[in-house]
């Protein structure tokens, strides 16, 4: 009986071997950044890495001391588009017009869409 219960420890190696299958078909330059998204149960991180060098261009999340105070007791959808702006004003700050989404095993739904969308609103292209 306890073998059909799904746990936590399988909810994450899904979503890990998900994040292994969209990371064979993506890769992001210094031109065209690939643009993260994790989501934990109480914040979400963006980032845009070129894996070219391995390096990590731009980066927002509700911790950072400029976005943590405009942020407080809003919704986690608000907060993640919030952060989706922010990592977008970064890079068009940066010249980079386009980016590709790297939704890192998780489903493209509420606060992962949220991000994406508030990159857009910020002006990039993906």
């Amino acid at each position: 009986m306890a073998g059909h219960i799904k746990h936590s420890n399988d909810k994450v190696r899904n979503r890990l071997r998900r994040k292994t299958s969209i990371r064979l078909r993506i890769t992001g330059t210094a031109e065209r950044p690939r643009l993260t998204v994790f989501r934990s149960a109480k914040y979400v991180y963006a980032q845009a890495i070129d894996d070219v060098t391995g390096h990590v261009v731009a980066a927002a999340s509700e911790l950072d001391d400029g976005i943590k105070a405009g942020l407080a007791g809003k919704p986690k959808k608000e907060r993640a588009r919030a952060i989706g702006k922010a990592v977008g004003d970064k890079l068009v700050a940066l010249k980079v017009e386009s980016v590709v989404f790297d939704r890192n095993g998780f489903i493209y739904h509420g606060r992962v869409k949220e991000v994406a969308d508030g990159a857009r609103d910020a002006g990039l292209k993906f």
